[in-house]
């Protein structure tokens, strides 16, 4: 819950902060931002 809390805050600072006016590259970097958290996650989660 702590994890998708943060990708969260991430994507929305980043949007906020840089790409208020540009869908296509706020689109993309959002995407981005979403795939490396989901990168890490499988890389890092516990095994059960």
């Amino acid at each position: 819950m702590l994890y998708a809390l943060t990708m969260v805050v991430v994507v929305v600072g980043v949007d906020v902060l840089f790409f208020r006016n540009h869908f296509w590259e706020r689109l993309m970097v959002n995407v981005g931002i979403v795939m490396v958290f989901g990168a890490f996650y499988l890389r890092f989660r516990q095994p059960q």
